[in-house]
């Protein structure tokens, strides 16, 4: 049954699914073909009305930016903070989803409702709150506290999507395992984490992504001493008086590991694991 499957007419099917298509990339395309654009002006001649893309094309805002002091450190910081976010998700998560999935918890929405709850809290609030805790037990302005405190929001990512994959794993493989002779390690190394490699990828995925993007809880638990890179570049923004195509570069900045990754994931894992991978399959 195709989605529009309440209109009769092929052609007219046809037509609003194309009309759908249309809008969905345009309403994700063009937004980033504009910052594109914008990322290119040349700041000698600027991009005003009615042209509709700018008279002159130039890199000087690229430049600027790769020119600011400590990117690279900045950048190693992010991407070292991210695995260490990533492995940790994945050390804490995995136990927490097995046992919302195959365990008969008495209180198993509590439970849930309790993990997910930094996803629903202002992340402003949970900044403040986690930032006086680290305060008083030593951690803040550190890459521990940094760490600590990006896996609380991310976690909950990793436990719902492995927690979605274990549930479609179906219980006589895992029993037939046992009844073979198999010990709880080699059940979980031979039969259940090849079984939830796609899902376990893609919570790490964005425990990974989450990672590289996070800002306020950085900025209240690390600064001044951890800088990452969305506080470097939020920092050189704030000191132009040209924002928008400051503004432009640095948010394609940002985008670029999120697109790259995703588009590794696609080629990587096919469209079926995927789906697995978020608990659709």
């Amino acid at each position: 049954m195709t989605t529009f499957w309440f209109i009769q007419s092929r052609r007219l099917r046809a037509l609003i699914a194309v009309l759908v298509l249309a809008v969905t990339l345009l309403i994700f395309a063009l937004p980033i073909a504009v910052a594109g654009l914008w990322s290119l002006v040349d700041p000698q001649t600027g991009w005003f009305p009615p042209d509709v893309v700018p008279s002159k094309l130039s890199l000087a805002n690229w430049q600027a930016m790769t020119s600011v002091p400590d990117l690279a450190h900045a950048f190693n910081t992010s991407f070292i903070i991210a695995v260490m976010v990533t492995l940790l998700s994945v050390i804490l998560g995995m136990p927490t989803a097995f046992a919302i999935a195959r365990r008969k918890l008495r209180y198993k929405r509590l439970v849930e409702l309790v993990v997910l709850t930094p996803l629903m809290m202002p992340g402003v609030v949970l900044a403040t709150g986690l930032g006086s805790i680290f305060i008083r037990v030593g951690l803040s302005q550190t890459v521990t506290g940094v760490v600590l405190a990006q896996t609380i929001v991310v976690m909950p990512f990793m436990v719902r999507i492995v927690a979605a994959t274990i549930a479609g794993v179906p219980q006589d493989l895992l029993d037939a395992a046992r009844n073979l002779g198999a010990g709880p390690w080699m059940t979980l190394r031979r039969v259940l984490l090849p079984m939830i490699a796609p899902g376990l990828f893609a919570g790490a995925l964005l425990a990974f992504l989450g990672s590289l993007d996070e800002f306020i809880l950085t900025f209240v638990v690390g600064m001044p001493t951890v800088q990452t890179l969305p506080i470097l570049l939020w920092a050189y923004l704030g000191g132009r008086s040209s924002i928008q195509t400051y503004a432009a570069v640095v948010s394609l900045a940002l985008l670029a590991p999120t697109l790259i990754l995703m588009f590794v994931a696609e080629r990587v894992l096919k469209t079926e694991h995927l789906a697995a991978g978020f608990g659709k399959a």
